[in-house]
């Protein structure tokens, strides 16, 4: 009669070690730049790396630059690596924002921001 009551409580616990993983919405681990970062101007290469996969010809960066310049939309680079975004930018001194939008493999769409400031160029050395 043990054995009866013992089979439920089995299959239960096989079930939920056959059930895979709940996919959660896709955050932002880390970043270049990094959040309240200073960079020097000119060109930089921007990545975002998730904690998921994610789906990079459904996802956008755009950069908010200081006035009167206007917000853009940057183009995203091919990566191999299916957790992350690339994109590059010429930058000028300023306060910069990154505002990203990303579909994740669960479905969601999730978004954020990187503030970031891009340091005065120094002159040259005579």
């Amino acid at each position: 009669m043990s054995h009866l009551r013992i089979l439920p409580a089995l299959c239960a616990l096989a079930t939920i070690a056959a059930a895979p993983p709940a996919a959660a919405h896709a955050i932002l681990v880390e970043s270049t730049p990094a959040v309240r970062a200073t960079v020097p101007p000119g060109p930089l290469a921007i990545v975002l790396r998730f904690n998921s996969r994610i789906d990079a010809g459904r996802s956008k960066i755009t950069l908010t630059a200081p006035p009167p310049a206007a917000p853009a939309r940057l183009a995203i680079t091919a990566d191999a690596l299916p957790d992350r975004l690339h994109a590059s930018a010429t930058l000028a001194p300023g306060e910069h924002t990154l505002r990203w939008q990303v579909l994740a493999i669960d479905g969601h769409i999730t978004r954020g921001i990187v503030p970031f400031t891009v340091a005065p160029a120094t002159p040259a050395a005579p």
